[in-house]
């Protein structure tokens, strides 16, 4: 299969959103991005198993150089060139918000919060992303959407917080940190997704970060001891392979076919699915709220896929 590169996909954005309006594209976009989702919804309870192996900044450090590999052999095998010194400065703001900050400020999160806590910044990230967008990109969502963002945001936080105990933590901070580092880099890497495939986006983001992972993973892995687990291995190669590369591929394809708004609504049933992964592989508990949460989450997500941007 031909790979086109970067230098080749510079086609009129017009051309591009004439194809996301296209009802097939629209579909096959909504599918991507749900499948990221999916992927990102593993990410806490990979990064809880990591963490029985691995120090926080081993953690990190490693999952980061791991999935800049991979992303450097597929750069490598499809023979694409490097991106446009243009595309620069948006591909650092992708890799210092979703292959820096947020794995990291996550992950010293969870050293001390519950998946189930942890998962408010998710339940937050999808109207966070779309403030992002509207404010980076000057889209302008209709009132119904904003009212079913804030109605979704509201439900999962409600949610979350109760399945906590409503208790706040030292945590937090790192958690709402998170956030708005995510959001800067889910945008931009949206944004540049309209110009170049999705997979290149955070590939490119991943390799422009090995100068820093590499001796940050040999420097970490010299200070903190690790005690190698099955868990551990299978934590630190999911949240590797399958949230920091092959989901954020799929998330900015979706992202560039059907406009960052409707796809970052999408994440509103994120936490819900970390709480189930949660119960499934952690042995955590789930209250009985939870299917009520998610009828009205799902209400929610169906106004904003089917509102006029």
């Amino acid at each position: 299969m031909r790979v086109q590169s970067s230098a080749t996909t510079e086609a009129p954005i017009a051309v591009t959103a004439r194809r996301a309006r296209r009802p097939d594209a629209v579909g096959v976009g909504t599918l991507q991005a749900a499948l990221g989702v999916i992927a990102f919804s593993l990410t806490f309870p990979a990064t809880a198993w990591g963490l029985e192996s691995f120090g926080p900044w081993s953690l990190v450090a490693v999952r980061s150089a791991l999935a800049a590999l991979i992303a450097g052999c597929c750069l490598l095998a499809s023979r694409v060139r490097p991106p446009e010194r243009r595309h620069l400065a948006g591909l650092a703001v992708v890799a210092a918000g979703v292959v820096l900050g947020f794995p990291m400020l996550t992950t010293l999160a969870l050293r001390t919060s519950t998946t189930a806590h942890a998962a408010v910044v998710v339940g937050l990230l999808p109207l966070t992303t779309a403030l992002c967008s509207a404010l980076r990109m000057g889209t302008r969502p209709s009132r119904t959407f904003w009212a079913a963002a804030l109605a979704g945001a509201a439900a999962v936080l409600a949610f979350t917080v109760r399945q906590s105990g409503g208790a706040l933590t030292a945590a937090d901070g790192y958690l709402f940190a998170a956030l708005l580092v995510c959001a800067a880099g889910y945008t931009e890497g949206g944004r540049l997704a309209r110009v170049m495939p999705g997979w290149q986006v955070i590939g490119w983001a991943l390799v422009l970060c090995l100068p820093l992972s590499v001796p940050a993973a040999a420097l970490a892995l010299s200070y903190e001891p690790v005690r190698l687990s099955a868990h551990g291995v299978a934590g630190v190669l999911w949240v590797a392979a399958g949230s920091q590369f092959l989901g954020l591929v799929v998330w900015y394809r979706g992202m560039a076919a059907i406009g960052i708004p409707r796809a970052s609504q999408l994440q509103l049933a994120q936490p819900l699915l970390t709480l189930v992964w949660s119960v499934l592989l952690l042995d955590e508990h789930l209250t009985a709220a939870a299917p009520l949460t998610a009828a009205a989450v799902l209400v929610c997500i169906a106004v904003t896929q089917r509102s006029r941007s």
